[in-house]
C-alpha cells in the first residue's frame, strides 16, 4: 500500500480507479479519461495533486539561496508571484522542474517540487543552503488541489474571498493570494494561484491537510451546475501534453539540460552565478539534444522509449506520448539528434510497426484568447 492522500477515502467512494504514482495511491480515471479531458478543456475539471511536494525556504539569505538554486531570475518576482524554473545539478543536469512562488512577506518562498524526485530534492536543498537559510518538507500538513477549466473561476469565485477583498476574477496568471474557500478562513495558511499543469485557465489551492476534504467537497457542489467533473491522473496526462508540458522522468532527467528538452527559457545566464550556471554557458550554443513535437496518425500511439527514424537511421527518442482527444489525433514529444533534417520525413518505431511522424511546433493546443 502507497502513501494516501488526505483525499484518499473520497477518490475510492467516487469510483476511481486507483493507481501508484511516486508511491502514493492516486485516481487515474473516474467516469473515463476522455471524458474528463473533455470536461476541462469545455468546462471543468478538479484534480487531486496532493502527491506534489511543497518546500518553504525562509531566513534573511532565502532570496539569495533560491536564486543560486534554480536557473531562473526569482529576483524579479513581486510578493505573491511564482514563475516556473528547473533546478539542475553542476553538469547542467535537471534535478528538477518547479515552481517557484515568492511569499507575500520578505525573504519567504515556496517552492513546488514533483513528488517522485520530492526526498532527492529537499535533500539538494539542505545540503546546499547557508547559516541564514531555513529550508522545511511542507509537505505532509499540506494538501493541493486544482482546479481547471473555462468555468474555473466561475466555479470558485461565490466561494472565494480573496485577501483585500478583490475579485478572483482580478487574480493574474502566476499570481497567488491569501484565500477564505468554503468555510476555511485562515487566509494566512490557505492560498491560491492562477496556475495549473492542463493547459486552461484554472487554480491551484494550497490549505492544511486535515481541512481539504471540506473544501472538496465544497466545491465538487458548487460545480455540479457547470458541469466539473474530477479527474485524474490520466486527463491530467493527456492535457499536460497536449499543451506541450514537460513531465520530469520522461522528458528530462538529470542527464538532460534544460536546452535539450526545450526549457532553455527559463535559464537566465545573466542573473549571476547559480548551480549549473557554468556547464550551461558552455552549453548553450550546442546542445547535444533538440526537443521536437511529433503529429501521428489517430491509431498511431507513440510511447515513451519508442525510437524516431529519418532515413532509416534512428535520430532520436520519443519521450512522451498519448491521443490528444482535444486536437483529434495522436501526438507525442522526442528528443532528436541536433542535425536532423527538418524537412525530411519521420518515422516512429511502435512496437516493430512503422509509423509516420510530422515534426509540427509546440504546443499542440493553445487555449483561444480571451478564455481565462
Amino acid at each position: 500500500m502507497g502513501r494516501r492522500t488526505p483525499l484518499y477515502d473520497r477518490h475510492v467512494a467516487a469510483g476511481a480507479r486507483m493507481v501508484d504514482f511516486a508511491g502514493y495511491d492516486m485516481p487515474l480515471q473516474y467516469s473515463g479519461i476522455r471524458d474528463e479531458h473533455v470536461a476541462v478543456r469545455q468546462r471543468a475539471g478538479i484534480f487531486d495533486v496532493s502527491h506534489m511536494g511543497e518546500v518553504t525556504v525562509r531566513g534573511s539569505g532565502a532570496t539569495g539561496f533560491v536564486q543560486r538554486l534554480v536557473t531562473n531570475d526569482v529576483s524579479r518576482l513581486e510578493s505573491n508571484q511564482l514563475l516556473y524554473s528547473v533546478m539542475c545539478n553542476e553538469q547542467g543536469g535537471i534535478i528538477d522542474d518547479v515552481i517557484v512562488m515568492r511569499g507575500a512577506e520578505d525573504n519567504h518562498f515556496v517552492i513546488v517540487v514533483n513528488a517522485s524526485t520530492r526526498e532527492k530534492d529537499v535533500a539538494w536543498m539542505q545540503g546546499h543552503a547557508d547559516s541564514g537559510t531555513d529550508v522545511v518538507d511542507a509537505s505532509d500538513r499540506l494538501a493541493l488541489i486544482a482546479v481547471q477549466g473555462p468555468r474555473a473561476v466561475d466555479i470558485l469565485e461565490p466561494l472565494a474571498r480573496v485577501d483585500g477583498g478583490g475579485d478572483l476574477r482580478e487574480l493574474r496568471p502566476f499570481f497567488a493570494s491569501g484565500l477564505s474557500l468554503a468555510g476555511v478562513t485562515d487566509a494566512q495558511v490557505q492560498r491560491i494561484s492562477r496556475t495549473g499543469y492542463t493547459g486552461e485557465d484554472g487554480f491551484e489551492i494550497y490549505i492544511d491537510a486535515g481541512r481539504a476534504g471540506q473544501v472538496w467537497d465544497a466545491i465538487i457542489e458548487a460545480g455540479t451546475a457547470h458541469g466539473l467533473l474530477p479527474a485524474g491522473l490520466g486527463a491530467r496526462d493527456t492535457l499536460r501534453l497536449e499543451a506541450g508540458l514537460r513531465l520530469y522522468g520522461q522528458d528530462m532527467d538529470e542527464d538532460t539540460d534544460p536546452y535539450s528538452c526545450g526549457l532553455g527559457w527559463t535559464v537566465k545566464l545573466d542573473k549571476g552565478e547559480f548551480i549549473g550556471g557554468e556547464a550551461l554557458r558552455a552549453l548553450r550554443e550546442s546542445p547535444p539534444r533538440r526537443f521536437v513535437g511529433l503529429r501521428l496518425g489517430p491509431r498511431s500511439i507513440a510511447r515513451h522509449g519508442h525510437a524516431v527514424f529519418q532515413d532509416e537511421v534512428e535520430i532520436g527518442t520519443v519521450t512522451s506520448g498519448t491521443f490528444g482527444f482535444t486536437v483529434g489525433t495522436a501526438v507525442a514529444m522526442a528528443t532528436v539528434d541536433p542535425d536532423f533534417k527538418k524537412g525530411g520525413e519521420i518515422a516512429v518505431d511502435i512496437r516493430g510497426t512503422e509509423a509516420d511522424a510530422e515534426v509540427v511546433p509546440l504546443p499542440f493546443y493553445k487555449r483561444p484568447k480571451g478564455d481565462g
